[in-house]
């Protein structure tokens, strides 16, 4: 990294003691002073409680495949910061990213971190001419700060489940309707397997803007095809919103296999492999929707050969935000030994609360848990690392020897 980003990344973090300040107003100033970026491309905006980014993933993937210019935005990032914006499936440069930091902060200082995040994607987007700017919402939607752009061409609403009920609410239906907001007047709306609290404000708001609601198509993308899957578990779903996206933007179905096939979302579902036989599955399971998941797939592979429960080992970290005593007891049937670890992020939970309630292992550091969970599971078991996207970045990192940045919880 160069000395130049260094510093401009330093003073973009220092934003984060603003923490979350939700409303359009400061974004859409911002956005007006610097010509309106956000209406440089066509938009895919995609909300959800889980599955918001791998179908972001996923779309964008088709969407290059289909031979399309095109931009994401996702968030938080795992490792590096330059994660949350690519172009053409490649982390935003250095040099770019530094200036751009720059610009945005002399001119905007009033922003909170994820809105300066956000209206980067949305210059960066520009200056690249992006054809397709596929947008994951931070949190909620309706005033979520990427919600500032124009009538998106589709919008997509993977899963609605509980978190962040602070903010968002204490029902399905409330919840719902928060994330509803990202639909708007002749979009397309594509929504996963909703609940029918949640499916009936979907439909509402559908009806009160104008927006046609599309029905759910196959998660293949086309009858038949023999798709070699990334390494990435991300099926289901999650694919078959990606899918009815793809076709509803004319898509082939060629380009949406390839696509398929080149997706790239790390640490969700990643599976690691290690001296040919030591096998470590990351997840950001960070709620116990999510968990469900997660235990679904461990048990699919136990039930494929890969052994017992008690050949799988988990590593466990959560913020104190986090319903993370009941992500445990949907876990706990999939694994039988748990290390417990806090994410380097403030607000971690204490592994000494977790103890309390499922005996396991305290570990401060993430190395350490992997390597004492290795030990206890052998080289053919599984180890599991989840419960916080940051406690699966840092592991990735000590794993694969990556360089990072602070991780942001925003």
């Amino acid at each position: 990294m160069s000395r130049n980003l260094q510093q401009s990344l330093q003073r973009l973090y220092g934003l984060l003691h603003r923490g979350k300040q939700f409303g359009l107003e400061r974004m859409q100033r911002a956005c007006a002073d610097f010509g309106h970026p956000e209406r440089s491309f066509r938009a895919i905006h995609v909300g959800g409680t889980n599955g918001k980014g791998s179908v972001c993933a996923f779309t964008a993937s088709m969407l290059r495949a289909h031979g399309k210019r095109v931009g994401l935005f996702t968030s938080p990032h795992l490792n590096r910061f330059a994660e949350r914006i690519q172009i053409d499936g490649a982390p935003i440069a250095d040099d770019v990213l530094a200036r751009l930091i720059e610009e945005v902060m002399d001119r905007a200082p009033d922003l909170t971190f994820f809105e300066t995040s956000t209206l980067l994607a949305f210059l960066a987007f520009r200056e690249a001419k992006v054809d397709w700017g596929v947008l994951e919402v931070g949190l909620g939607g309706r005033l979520d700060a990427t919600n500032v752009i124009p009538p998106p061409v589709v919008a997509a609403i993977t899963r609605v489940s509980f978190d962040h009920m602070d903010v968002l609410g204490n029902t399905l239906s409330e919840i719902a309707r928060e994330k509803a907001g990202i639909i708007k007047a002749g979009s397309k709306v594509v929504v996963g397997r909703l609940h029918p609290d949640a499916q009936v404000e979907v439909e509402r708001r559908c009806a009160e803007v104008g927006a046609e609601l599309l029905p759910l198509g196959d998660a293949e993308p086309y009858q038949g095809a023999q798709l070699a899957y990334p390494r990435i578990a991300m099926y289901g779903t999650n694919l078959a919103v990606s899918t009815t996206i793809a076709r509803a933007l004319g898509v082939s179905p060629d380009a949406m296999a390839l696509g398929v096939e080149t997706a790239v979302w790390p640490g969700r579902n990643e599976l690691l492999h290690r001296s040919g036989q030591e096998l470590t599955l990351l997840d950001c399971a960070h709620n116990p929707d999510a968990a469900v998941c997660l235990s679904h797939i461990i048990d699919s592979s136990l039930a494929g050969g890969a052994g017992t429960r008690a050949d799988v080992a988990l590593v466990f970290g959560a913020i104190q935000s986090k319903n993370w005593k009941s992500m445990l007891d949907r876990l706990d049937h999939s694994a039988a030994h748990r290390f417990y670890v806090p994410p380097p992020v403030s607000g971690a939970v204490d592994p000494a609360e977790m103890v309390r309630h499922y005996p396991g292992r305290i570990y401060s550091d993430v190395g350490r848990a992997i390597e004492g969970a290795r030990a206890k599971v052998g080289p053919q078991g599984l180890v599991v690392v989840t419960g916080s996207c940051f406690l699966v970045g840092a592991a990735r990192a000590v794993l694969l020897n990556l360089e990072t940045d602070p991780p942001a919880d925003s």
